[in-house]
């Protein structure tokens, strides 16, 4: 077959009723700070099953409170995942946190629950504060997991489910557990970037069923400004800056948008799950990819393949207009990670993942004849 139109790695979606929603938002009062917010916020707490939802202008600046709203400070240290974007990392740094990484399952590429009880066994107890699982590729964590195991040393977590909204795992009793439902997490955060299945643009969203997690949250995202419990009140227009905040406002517009986009999620990962099992089917037995567990059910963000000559196989995709993109350069080989210096860490699996990991074109508009393009050019560079 002769090269195609360009097929990327992932692809926003929107269509006639998303660019009415935001035609009808531009002719309405507000454009932020008013109605739509709140809708989408409230529309997103149900999906996910979480008491609270506080929308966010990224999920960078939702990690950013989230850490904040847990109390992190200079001196505290966490643990995280080296295969994810810095993001995940970086909002420790922002506070003055220390970051420790622990290693990933080989199969799953997700935060290995053995590796991360090894390194907290390793340490006295009280030497790290908190866990910052990731649901890398759409794959949810067994948060139950790593709840008992959190509280055993007494941490909190803060579940990064950028990749996974619309996937759940099953817990021991039998129930589905909604990422970012908050049930065995603290805070859970998400992201609208465009290349993610809600597509706002920018944009995140934080959930959590602490209340006073919750007020945390929605005051730090304003300034730390408030109305509300005020010590005074010298009229209408009077208002308090209780704490230093931040401008991590959602706009209306964006979330107009981010209500259409939900609306569609879950017809989004089902086409994304039939596409991610027609890539199986053609690589059984040919090609490595992420593992799935029982009981999970995993929202696809990504299609991960691990091959011996990566960079081959990128360049040769690309002569065909087949976009794919490498996730991720591990967090700790990031020339800023490097600095601070990891090499006594143990992170062999990520650094093998990394040398030969690559994404495949996953998103639901990708169509069967150009997932069969992609599917043939990965095969006959094989």
């Amino acid at each position: 077959m002769k090269p195609m139109d360009p097929i990327p790695y992932g692809r926003q979606d929107i269509s006639d009723d998303d660019i009415e929603a935001v035609v009808s938002t531009l002719k309405a009062d507000f454009l932020t700070q008013g109605p739509k917010v709140q809708e989408f916020e409230r529309a997103f707490a149900e999906y996910v099953g979480s008491k609270y939802a506080v929308a966010v202008s990224n999920a960078t600046a939702g990690l950013h409170l989230a850490v904040l709203s847990m109390g992190l400070k200079k001196g505290d240290r966490i643990i995280t995942t080296p295969i994810t974007f810095a993001a995940s990392a970086n909002c420790a740094r922002y506070v003055g946190a220390e970051v420790w990484f622990a290693d990933i399952d080989p199969d799953t590429y997700l935060l290995s629950l053995d590796k991360t009880r090894k390194l907290l066994e390793s340490k006295p107890k009280g030497f790290f504060q908190g866990i910052i699982p990731v649901d890398f590729a759409g794959l949810p964590v067994n948060l139950e997991e790593f709840r008992e195991l959190a509280d055993e040393f007494g941490l909190w977590i803060i579940e990064d489910a950028c990749h996974a909204p619309g996937g759940y795992f099953i817990d021991s009793s039998g129930n589905e557990q909604m990422c970012g439902n908050s049930i065995f997490s603290d805070i859970c955060v998400f992201s609208f970037h465009p290349v993610k299945h809600i597509a706002c643009g920018e944009g995140g969203m934080v959930t959590t069923n602490n209340e006073e997690i919750y007020n945390k949250l929605s005051l730090l995202r304003t300034h730390g400004i408030t109305k509300e419990k005020m010590e005074e009140n010298h009229g209408g227009w009077f208002y308090e800056m209780q704490e230093l905040g931040f401008n991590y406002r959602l706009t209306d517009i964006q979330s107009a948008l981010g209500i259409t986009q939900l609306r569609k999620n879950q017809v989004g990962v089902h086409k994304r799950n039939e596409i991610a099992e027609r890539y199986k089917k053609a690589f059984e037995g040919k090609i490595k990819y992420q593992k799935v567990p029982q009981n999970r059910y995993n929202a696809h963000h990504l299609f991960v393949i691990e091959v011996e000559n990566r960079k081959g196989l990128y360049d040769y995709l690309r002569q065909y207009n087949i976009f794919a993109q490498i996730h991720y350069i591990p967090v700790h080989k990031l020339p800023y990670y490097d600095r601070i210096g990891y090499s006594d860490a143990d992170l062999s699996n990520a650094e093998a993942y990394y040398s030969r990991c690559i994404s495949l074109p996953m998103y639901p508009t990708l169509n069967e004849e150009e997932q069969e393009f992609v599917i043939e050019k990965v095969l006959d560079f094989l």
